[in-house]
């Protein structure tokens, strides 16, 4: 009995030792496979970064997606299109497709509009009018093509002189409806002669290909866009700007008034609200940018009330965002450099990432911004 009990006693020993290494076998293979999987998760976790000579690193994180400025990149070459602003041709069309616009007075206290085109191809712009020398300026320091329908004679000889590349749609207008591959057509309808010429970028690139003219360019925008939101709100000079108001004449008033919830100012003239007759929708812009520089009547013997613009030289004028505005200076040394927007301390603007309206009005306007 005592030698049967002691081999009972060593069995159970040797089983509870056997038990002991199984664990603990088991304890080390779930550990293993904790650290391995483990070690293939932080693999997958870090990426190989490319670096400017072709090697690689090892071991780095995926770096964060770099912020881009949307609303100007590429070096596909503006196009500048002359929009009539006459009342007969509201509602225009794809003005909020243009990542700038520029108005100035001409003639009869009228505005014109000049839309500026960059990475959009709206299928048809307009009505388009014709130029007037002062636009030319800004054209050239935007290194846009230029399209117009006719000429007053002082945008004609400067054309030549400045040697700007345009698209005169006196050349192509057929006076009719579109047809396929027409680059200026008419129609009908609400719009009538001379406020119904319509035109798009994409006929006007073509047009100027056969003409030899680069459709690429890698001029720098004229304005400072940035990626983060500029805020003016913090800054002592900043006005609240919600409401702006500015008479080119007694003809024409333009309003832009804010939004909180878009962030974008809507725009009416002559009290009308303005809306895109493309998109259907109001026109709008992020940016609003006023400079006050001197027009004046030409004596060129043909006695129309054609304008004159001091535009060379600083001048004053006001930056407009998000609800707020600051006082700037606008200083264009020539007429093909580009104007350098400052705030009253000397240093260039930022700008947000979205479409301006440049509103180059007579000197002594009495712009009203609250």
């Amino acid at each position: 009995m005592g030698r049967h009990s002691t081999e009972k006693t060593e069995k159970k020993r040797k089983s509870k030792s056997g038990i002991k290494v199984l664990i603990t076998l088991l304890f080390l293979v779930i550990a293993g496979l904790g650290f391995y999987f483990g070690w293939q998760y932080v693999k997958k976790s870090e990426k190989t970064v490319e670096v400017a000579n072709g090697n690689t690193v090892e071991g780095q994180a995926e770096p964060e997606p770099v912020k881009q400025v949307q609303i100007f990149n590429g070096n596909t070459r503006p196009v500048a299109c002359m929009i009539d602003n006459h009342s007969d041709a509201w509602p225009q069309f794809s003005i909020n497709s243009a990542y700038l616009v520029y108005e100035i007075i001409v003639e009869g206290g009228e505005t014109r509009l000049m839309a500026v085109f960059k990475n959009q191809e709206p299928e048809q712009v307009g009505p388009m009018r014709s130029s007037r020398h002062y636009f030319l300026d800004y054209a050239l320091e935007n290194d846009a093509i230029y399209a117009h329908i006719g000429w007053s004679p002082q945008a004609q000889s400067d054309i030549r002189t400045l040697g700007v590349n345009n698209i005169n749609g006196l050349e192509y207008d057929t006076g009719r409806a579109w047809k396929d591959g027409d680059v200026f057509w008419r129609i009908s309808g609400k719009y009538k002669a001379p406020h119904n010429s319509i035109t798009n970028t994409k006929t006007i690139k073509e047009a100027a290909t056969k003409k030899g003219y680069s459709t690429t360019s890698n001029k720098e925008s004229v304005l400072n866009y940035v990626v983060d939101e500029v805020d003016l709100t913090g800054r002592e000079d900043a006005i609240a700007a919600t409401d702006i108001t500015i008479p080119f004449s007694t003809l024409q008033k333009v309003n832009f008034k804010y939004d909180e919830t878009t962030k974008v100012y809507t725009r009416y003239a002559r009290t009308k609200l303005q809306t895109d007759a493309v998109s259907q929708t109001n026109i709008t812009t992020k940016n609003i940018i006023i400079t006050f520089a001197e027009n004046y009547t030409l004596t060129d013997g043909e006695n129309k009330g054609r304008q004159g613009l001091k535009n060379i030289g600083t001048k004053n004028g006001y930056y407009i965002t998000n609800g707020q505005a600051i006082k700037i200076t606008c200083t264009k040394n020539d007429r093909k450099s580009q104007t350098v927007y400052k705030d009253m301390e000397g240093n260039e603007i930022n700008v947000n990432d979205g479409n301006t309206f440049i509103e180059i009005c007579p000197v002594n306007a009495d712009v009203v911004i609250q």
